[in-house]
């Protein structure tokens, strides 16, 4: 099987001959910059470029990530963390000019991804803004909490208008590449469960993602969505959307992997290995992968680290890991 066919034949949950090899949240830049002082070359292409050359220096299944800009460089910058320049609707439709811009196709997807994508030897993938995530954004984290009780229209208005520019998107990479699935990004968990009720999710979410969810399919894209914590209370409401499958099942929340395929067996994972493991040794490593197997062995699941390597793993921990792997995703195809 080529990269694509697997990617794409594992997500729905078909038979492969071994598992993706693959790090959907790629390294620090702490974590990158220890490795180079152990030994990994520091020569390589800037942006996903250089991405994709670190993957197949380690050899890893090489995937091409595009998250579409949502600002123009017009857009003003928050006055701090968690916070936004929205308060209001006025002050919305007053920023509204400095979002929602014109997109390079052939810098989302080179000339050279696409060549590479039709060969089969590189999967492609692509990242939206979700409709918890963006406004969160704008009017800051709890502006933004507040909103669902006391500013439902301006949820909405918000909203709808991301809604539009995702299904620009979704029409401009239909012109230029089939990728093999997508997430939205959409942190809306936290160790003790969702930070909205179900109601408030179906409400102000859920006809957003059933609008959109219908064409990514028809653009034979496996539907997914990003999203920290804890999540398993939510994946009723996302399924509801549309959504088929989540990353990156952090364990340290108290996610159960095992629960999750229990009771939603046709939902796929991407990731759920517990970053924690990675430098306590090779027995700790080989003890995650253990309680991983059985469920990668039911089909639908890529894993993966649970959130990007830290940089209190050095490089010849890591490399430990990578040939854990290679004997894991082997082993849960047979």
């Amino acid at each position: 099987m080529n990269n694509r066919d697997r990617f794409r034949s594992t997500l729905c949950f078909e038979k492969v001959d071994r598992l993706p090899r693959f790090e959907w949240a790629t390294w620090w830049d702490q974590t990158i910059r220890r490795w180079e002082g152990e030994g990994l070359p520091a020569e390589r292409p800037s942006g996903e470029a250089g991405v994709v050359a670190i993957m197949e220096h380690f050899g890893l299944d090489p995937a091409w990530q595009s998250w579409f800009p949502i600002h123009k460089p017009t857009f003003p910058r928050p006055a701090g963390h968690g916070q936004g320049p929205v308060s209001d609707m006025a002050s919305y439709e007053a920023i509204r000019e400095h979002l929602y811009p014109e997109i390079n196709w052939d810098a989302a997807f080179p000339p050279e991804v696409r060549e590479r994508h039709k060969r089969g030897e590189l999967a492609v993938w692509f990242t939206l803004n979700g409709f918890f995530w963006f406004p969160r954004t704008l009017l800051g984290i709890e502006r933004h909490l507040f909103a669902f009780h006391d500013q439902p229209a301006l949820l909405h208005r918000i909203n709808a208008d991301l809604l539009a520019f995702n299904k620009y998107l979704l029409e401009g990479i239909a012109n230029v590449i089939e990728p093999e699935f997508m997430t939205f990004a959409e942190d809306l968990s936290y160790n003790h469960g969702p930070m909205l009720s179900g109601t408030a999710f179906r409400e102000f979410l859920t006809p957003y993602y059933q609008e959109l969810t219908p064409i990514i399919r028809k653009m034979n894209v496996v539907p997914m969505v990003d999203s920290d914590g804890n999540v398993e209370r939510c994946l009723p409401w996302f399924i509801e959307g549309g959504i088929d499958g989540l990353l990156p099942w952090e364990r340290q929340s108290g996610v159960d992997i095992a629960r999750v395929r229990a009771n939603h067996p046709r939902f796929a994972i991407i990731g759920a290995f517990d970053k924690m493991t990675m430098n306590q040794g090779v027995e700790a490593m080989r003890g995650e992968w253990e309680r991983l197997l059985p469920v990668m062995r039911l089909g639908g699941f890529i894993p993966s680290v649970d959130h990007q390597t830290p940089p209190g793993v050095s490089l010849a921990q890591y490399r430990d890991f990578l040939a854990l792997m290679w004997e894991y995703t082997e082993r849960a195809a047979t």
